[in-house]
């Protein structure tokens, strides 16, 4: 059970202790004189009768004393209760993470009859150790939830670590509605009834941070959501952010390979803007007219008004954007809804240079295009959720964009040296880590020329780039569960986590997504269809730098005739590549239209034999 007013668990204090605000410290002052005095009297008492009193009753009288004095500071007294709460999280995280690492350490020193069993054995330690991190989360609740629906998200992660957090995507429990009314009239400085004509006290969405409920706005007369912001789980933000990260200091001094400081630091900055919702108006508002000019399916729903609790927006009627029976209803293209979702991060990433951070299933859905629609399809795609925004400076950005145009172009030793020099100023990775990060973006092994030893590459054909990736493998598949049962390779995993930016960290969350929902959507096209979207892109982003330099620097460097031939030669180096790779999306889109063609006559022919 999750961590909330009212509810109780083996995990948690009693939420009447937890949640107490019923006094200043007024009825402290009152009671300790009180307490103290009776103190005093049961001690003069005993100095009195010495000699007939049984040293058990005043043991029993003095431990009732600090009892009921502990309960009532605990009651009155926050900074005691903080005090107090903190060392009882903490010990539950630093038990889940000293225990795990532990048990890393025996698993990765015991002897294995095969490599199976070792395969086997890391597996079971890995679903270990996230259980017991699952329960250290569950049961504080609040940000801790926060914590594994992040790692559930990253790719670099082993598959047992990511399955274990999946759940806590949807294990939020909801604010009660006494609280949610206390909520409104502390930060709006009105009751909900004046605000709303109706207002559903049911919340349609819990998240770890908030809840979202459903109304008629008075002031416009429209249906909105109203995104609420948990009301207690400002009290424990800051003592929990502290907890962590001192927490994770104690376990890299203690096993120095197992490092996870950066967590608690990207939850420290991160957290305080994802709970501040007039940023997340800010950001939605900047985020609509990034694309206003463009000619897109995405859909940002308008924002009504904002406090730091309390968001109202469109509220917007859609299924989700992987629910397929939702999508053959209304005669939406599978193939499309996918590749919009990568123009639409694509452009995010290596236009704007300022890209949503926390994308999910759960923040996208679809619904058909309305009629004022600037949708080029018969659907939109609505974001939700714009808490968390990552900005990519210019180098990085570009830097980005040529390490992807290294990987889609063809094996050589050009093209490895590029791949490997542009992986490290982007992501502070050296040539022994470069496999694992190329794996975490492609979301494959690695691509021919990546390990340094490819005495197992016959096992499964290694592409030359990723483009020309062959279907995913049972032998692949196996290398991929192999290599997460290696000890050298999960320490490298967490290696690379630590080095690179935490906006890289995000973009990797954002490539896992367009690649999951891609296999989500069961499309027909090619698993390398939205790797041109991204190619394109990154394409794009580069010839604008390169133009720019030349524009800004190219007369003074090289003169007029020197500036014009190299502003040519960009030119002609990005038109001829987007035309190829156009050239190749018609040939997959093209196959992709047969195959599915294809499909629909096989299943008619078996609906008709059936009958």
């Amino acid at each position: 059970m999750l961590y909330k007013p009212g509810a109780r668990s083996r995990w948690a204090l009693p939420s009447r202790l937890l949640f107490h605000h019923s006094g200043d410290g007024f009825r402290l002052r009152q009671r300790l004189p009180s307490l103290l005095h009776f103190s005093q009297a049961a001690g003069l008492q005993a100095s009195e009768r010495h000699s007939g009193v049984k040293p058990g009753l005043t043991f029993a009288t003095t431990i009732l004393v600090l009892g009921g004095i502990g309960y009532v500071a605990y009651e009155q007294y926050q900074p005691f209760r903080h005090s107090l709460l903190a060392v009882v999280r903490c010990s539950r995280v630093a038990a889940a993470a000293v225990l795990g690492v532990v048990d890393y350490k025996l698993t990765f020193a015991r002897s294995y009859a095969s490599e199976a069993e070792k395969a086997q054995g890391y597996s079971q330690c890995h679903t270990r150790s996230a259980r017991r991190v699952l329960r250290a989360l569950l049961a504080n609740g609040g940000v801790f939830i926060k914590i594994g629906q992040h790692m559930a998200s990253l790719i670099v992660l082993p598959q047992e670590w990511r399955n274990t957090m999946r759940p806590l995507q949807d294990q939020c429990d909801p604010t009660s509605y006494e609280d949610v009314e206390a909520l409104f009239l502390s930060d709006m400085g009105k009751p909900i009834s004046e605000l709303f004509e109706d207002f559903d006290p049911t919340p349609i969405g819990v998240a770890s941070l908030a809840q979202v409920h459903t109304g008629k706005h008075r002031e416009s007369g429209k249906m909105v959501a109203v995104k609420l912001q948990h009301p207690n789980l400002a009290e424990f933000c800051e003592i929990d952010m502290e907890m962590v990260t001192v927490t994770l200091g104690w376990v890299k001094r203690w096993f120095p390979e197992f490092e996870f400081t950066w967590l608690g630091e990207e939850m420290r900055v991160n957290l305080p803007k994802e709970m501040d919702f007039v940023n997340e108006a800010q950001n939605a508002r900047r985020a609509a007219a990034n694309f206003a000019n463009v000619s897109t399916s995405l859909y940002i729903p308008e924002v009504i008004s904002a406090t730091k609790r309390v968001l109202i927006m469109e509220y917007i009627q859609g299924a989700r954007v992987d629910d397929l029976a939702f999508l053959r209803k209304e005669g939406i293209d599978n193939n499309k809804v996918a590749l919009e979702l990568a123009r639409i991060f694509g452009r995010m990433v290596f236009v704007d240079g300022w890209f949503h951070a926390d994308p999910h299933p759960g923040n996208l859905l679809i619904r058909r295009a309305t009629r004022d629609s600037r949708s080029p399809y018969n659907f939109e795609i609505v974001l939700l959720d714009h808490g968390l925004y990552f900005d990519m400076d210019d180098q990085l950005r570009i830097n980005y964009s040529k390490w992807w145009l290294s990987l889609i172009a063809k094996v050589s030793p050009k093209t490895l040296e590029d791949r490997k020099k542009y992986a490290e100023l982007v992501g502070n990775i050296t040539p022994d880590l470069y496999p694992v990060f190329e794996a975490a973006i492609t979301g494959r092994v690695a691509l021919e020329g990546s390990w340094q030893d490819e005495s197992n590459s016959g096992a499964f054909d290694r592409a030359s780039s990723i483009i020309d990736v062959p279907p995913f493998s049972e032998a692949e598949g196996q290398a991929i569960r192999n290599a997460v049962s290696n000890e050298g390779i999960l320490l490298s995993v967490l290696d690379v986590l630590r080095r690179i930016p935490r906006r890289v960290v995000m973009v990797l969350k954002l490539n896992d997504l367009t690649r999951s929902l891609d296999h989500a959507l069961a499309t027909t096209h090619s698993s390398a269809r939205i790797f041109l979207i991204t190619a394109k892109y990154c394409m794009a982003a580069v010839w604008q730098d390169d133009y720019r330099r030349i524009q800004q620097r190219g007369l003074q460097m090289y003169g007029w005739f020197g500036s014009l031939r190299r502003l040519v030669s960009c030119w002609w180096k990005y038109a001829t590549g987007y035309a190829t790779l156009t050239l190749f999306e018609n040939v997959m889109d093209i196959r992709a239209s047969l195959t599915r063609l294809l499909t629909m006559g096989h299943t008619c022919i078996l609906t008709k034999r059936l009958r």
